[in-house]
């Protein structure tokens, strides 16, 4: 049985450095399984999962919540990913049969895929009415140099990122992860130096996370074990949620569909599912809606 992905937070040099380490393998897992993604398309779309995973670990209510979009000019397509201060995360990218040879050192093409030139979009709701958003311009389409960019210009908060996703030619995720090193205001230039130097050991994250687990790499890199956070793919679809997709379409134009296709499908791009109405499903909701709008 695989384990759970999750999130390991703690305070390093001196409480000057938020550092963040992150196992989301399972998580990456679902999301290939619920997709039928392409190694190369795993690689993205894991990465940017991850990277929703640490920005939602920031929220400050389980009920917030968060959205990330990486709309570049890649064979793949947009990836757009959503998440909440429970840190349940859901995402999908436009192409997910997509693929690309492998680059000349061995390494899946992300940044082939994702593209180089378009926008790495936050939008962050934390329940005041007023949801923030930022945009940065793509740096590389590798995900992790394109969020370090995000946190510079958007939020003015330097922050080293390492991101990691390893897939097999079957659809197997050994390891996926990240590690994010933080300096907190105020922070020192040497611990602005101690992140700097710390990230390039990451380069291998996905490796290391597969061997080591999250606590390990907390552990050995940072002598310390820190506090950890759940993390999980959760949709917010459900039969009802599709019931009343179904009820908008309204009656005339419903029973017209149903008569041209057989049934009413539909469809969650977040995580792959179809509900399927009959017309005998469709007459009941909207009965119950007729018996609503009566009461």
């Amino acid at each position: 049985m695989q384990k759970e992905s999750k999130i390991i937070k703690a305070l390093v040099f001196h409480g000057e450095l938020s550092v963040a380490v992150l196992d989301t393998t399972a998580l990456v897992q679902e999301a290939i399984d619920r997709h039928k993604l392409t190694p190369v398309a795993a690689a993205a779309l894991g990465r940017t999962m991850t990277a929703a995973a640490y920005l939602c670990s920031w929220l400050k209510e389980e009920g917030s919540s968060l959205f990330v979009t990486v709309d570049g000019d890649g064979v793949g397509g947009r990836i757009s990913v959503s998440g909440d201060g429970a840190l349940h995360l859901r995402g999908n990218v436009a192409n997910p049969g997509a693929d690309l040879p492998l680059r000349g050192d061995g390494k899946l093409d992300v940044s082939g895929f994702v593209g180089k030139h378009g926008t790495f979009t936050v939008v962050r709701d934390d329940g005041e009415g007023i949801p923030y958003v930022g945009t940065s311009e793509l740096v590389s389409g590798e995900i992790a140099e394109d969020l370090s960019a995000y946190f510079l210009t958007s939020e003015q908060r330097p922050t080293a990122v390492a991101l990691g996703v390893r897939v097999t030619a079957e659809g197997v995720c050994p390891g996926a992860g990240g590690v994010f090193l933080q300096p907190l205001p105020g922070a020192s230039g040497e611990a602005v130096s101690f992140a700097e130097e710390k990230i390039p050991l990451f380069v291998n994250i996905s490796r290391l996370i597969a061997e080591k687990g999250a606590d390990g790499v907390m552990e050995e890199y940072f002598g310390t074990r820190g506090e950890a956070r759940p993390v999980c793919f959760r949709c917010r679809c459900s039969r009802e949620r599709a019931a009343s997709a179904v009820q908008s379409l309204g009656r005339e134009d419903a029973f017209a569909l149903i008569e041209e296709c057989g049934a009413i499908n539909v469809h969650c791009h977040d995580c792959n599912t179809d509900y399927t109405f009959d017309k005998e499903e469709a007459e009941e909701i909207f009965r119950q809606r007729d018996d609503g709008l009566r009461g």
